[in-house]
């Protein structure tokens, strides 16, 4: 079994908690954005944030995948736009996990802010699709870790 490492370093362990998931089967580029737009947030904020999200009542600005993608009504800060369900659906999961965590810790849960999410690629699952005359086309799915540090302020 790996023992995995986090990207973060010097947190202080009587203020902060962390938590992480490995292998989500979600797209890179949408953890990237959604990871980046809950950045800096309070926690109780984020997971109302995500869960407007999931709702597709508030969509998430895309910054660096934006080409053709359209423009969204309420987007904060860019135009473009979308509403990553799945990585929404399970950030917010890792989110209830650190707060667990946190409060373990003996953390007050409602002054907590994320300091640190990080989502990096993970290992791609290679499979073929037949096709018509013996062909085949790649069936590709990407997989993505995803860390989390919320501290007490």
């Amino acid at each position: 079994m790996p023992s995995w490492r986090y990207s973060v370093q010097n947190l202080d362990p009587d203020r902060t908690a962390i938590a992480s998931a490995r292998d989500l089967r979600i797209s890179p580029k949408a953890a990237r954005e959604v990871c980046r737009f809950i950045r800096g947030m309070e926690l109780e904020r984020a997971k109302k944030v995500l869960q407007e999200v999931i709702d597709l009542k508030r969509p998430v600005p895309f910054f660096r995948h934006d080409k053709k993608i359209p423009h969204r009504a309420g987007v904060e800060g860019y135009d473009a736009g979308r509403y990553p369900v799945k990585a929404a659906k399970e950030i917010l999961k890792l989110l209830s996990q650190v707060e667990a965590n946190a409060e373990f810790k003996g953390l007050y849960t409602n002054r907590l802010r994320i300091i640190h999410i990080a989502t990096q690629r993970a290992r791609v699952i290679r499979d073929y699709f037949p096709r018509a005359f013996g062909r085949s086309s790649p069936f590709f799915e990407h997989l993505s870790h995803i860390e989390i540090a919320v501290e007490e302020f």
